[in-house]
């Protein structure tokens, strides 16, 4: 007794069509989800279940907009991870303000490498805290030497050793 592919498709359907009459279904219906259990009580009223830090301290960030600001004095703090020993041996970042951070190098010929490097750093930055976050870095070279010593100083803007005025 040999069952065709027509006559065990048939067999099928029945059996289908039977275990829904059986469970109270017509066709046309939909089916009734049923309900999940929920805790009933203080912790699920309101949203008020437990919650780990990690995720409360994300809602905070992102109701507050401080995504950025976190992830720029990510870079800060983890300059040297970011970077690479060697060029945080040389330089570091000073300030970040609207997506431009802004670093000091300690000699000008690390400024200028700083600056031929800025491309493959600003790949690194977006690698680690994502991107989005710094659009340009800004390098400066070592500060200049202040020559306002001493009690006798004057404030007019002229310039060192200046005895003609």
């Amino acid at each position: 007794m040999e069952e065709t592919v027509e006559d065990a498709a048939a067999s099928a359907l029945a059996r289908a069509r039977a275990a829904a009459a059986k469970k109270g279904l017509r066709p046309g219906m939909k089916p009734k989800r049923k309900r999940t259990w929920q805790p009933q009580g203080v912790l699920s009223m309101g949203g008020r279940d437990p919650q780990t830090i990690g995720d409360q301290v994300e809602r905070l960030m992102g109701d507050r907009g401080w995504q950025v600001d976190v992830a720029a004095g990510s870079v800060m703090g983890r300059w040297p991870e970011i970077v690479g020993r060697q060029v945080a041996e040389h330089c570091e970042p000073v300030t970040f303000e609207a997506g431009v951070l802004s670093v000091r190098a300690d000699s000008t010929a690390w400024a200028t490498q700083i600056r031929l490097l800025s491309s493959s750093l600003l790949g690194r930055i977006a690698e680690s805290v994502g991107p989005d976050v710094v659009h340009e870095i800004r390098v400066h070279g070592p500060s200049a030497p202040s020559w306002s010593r001493g009690l006798r100083r004057t404030s007019d803007g002229r310039g060192p050793r200046d005895t003609y005025g």
